[in-house]
């Protein structure tokens, strides 16, 4: 198999995964776009704690993201590759096996969003 026509690292798309709270972050962008504002509203931590994990994530192709004014949204990177649509079916299936993955979406449930926000 030749894994240098490919954009994906395996081995850092495996660390990726292996820190709970980019796990986290993947988990809810599993749902659709989101502003960095409501990742830091249900994660409960820093904004620089939250932007250094999608760095990292954007870095190894599992996130995408842009910006609109102020704000800048991610979303899961379209898994093109039968490899990448695996790990997104694996992240799916710990939603339901670890419970912070599950009370971390009810808790973006009641995340208002970034336009109401000054």
């Amino acid at each position: 198999m030749d894994t240098k026509s490919t954009d994906y690292d395996v081995e850092k798309i495996f660390r990726a995964l292996s820190d709970l709270t980019r796990l986290r972050i993947l988990n809810l962008l599993r749902g659709g776009e989101l502003c960095v504002c409501d990742l830091i509203n249900v994660l409960d931590l820093p904004q620089s704690t939250v932007s250094r994990h999608l760095a990292y994530l954007r870095k190894v192709n599992l996130v995408v993201s842009r910006k609109e004014g102020l704000w800048h949204y991610y979303q899961l990177t379209s898994p093109k590759a039968k490899f990448l649509k695996k790990v997104f079916e694996c992240i799916d299936a710990a939603n339901e096996s670890i419970p912070l993955l599950s009370k971390d979406g009810n808790a973006l449930q009641s995340v208002c969003g970034c336009e109401t926000e000054e």
